[in-house]
């Protein structure tokens, strides 16, 4: 199963950042109406996401310690302040990060939470989040994408 969680990230992850590195700067930091964020956001929250619930963030000091406060849940671009980074370093940064997403060792995804988190009870179960949610994530940059292209 730790080798199909493995597969999971790299075709979520590798799906991602061939749709986010295919869009033009001209999308990247546009709100569309009735959307709470940008693009720029997303690929950024997905970033911190990952590495939040499965990496350490922010203890483990591999993202910028300003990643929250930009992309974490319940922010959005219109409360950034201070140095934001550009769509190209994050698309790296996921680069970088599913490098370390695929290393983490079998044995850790059969280890148990000290707690439930959202109904799951083994880091393997919230792996499988991790790659749900970034899918989610990709669905609505492909939506956000043809909402602010139709208006331009």
């Amino acid at each position: 199963m730790n080798s199909l969680i493995k597969k999971q990230f790299e075709l979520t992850r590798g799906f991602f950042i061939k749709n986010a590195e295919s869009l033009s700067d001209q999308v990247m930091d546009v709100q569309p109406e009735g959307f709470n964020n940008t693009i720029h956001w997303q690929i950024g929250h997905v970033l911190v996401s990952a590495e939040s619930l499965l990496l350490g963030f922010p203890q483990n000091g591999s993202l910028p310690a300003n990643y929250g406060e930009l992309f974490g849940t319940r922010t959005k671009p219109s409360d950034w302040q201070g140095e934001v980074p550009t769509v190209e370093t994050l698309i790296e940064q996921l680069k970088e990060q599913l490098t370390r997403l695929t290393a983490i060792p079998d044995a850790r995804f059969e280890e148990m939470l000290p707690e439930p988190f959202l109904g799951m009870s083994s880091v393997g179960e919230i792996a499988n989040f991790v790659a749900f949610h970034e899918s989610l994530h990709l669905g609505q940059v492909q939506t956000m994408k043809r909402v602010v292209e139709a208006s331009l």
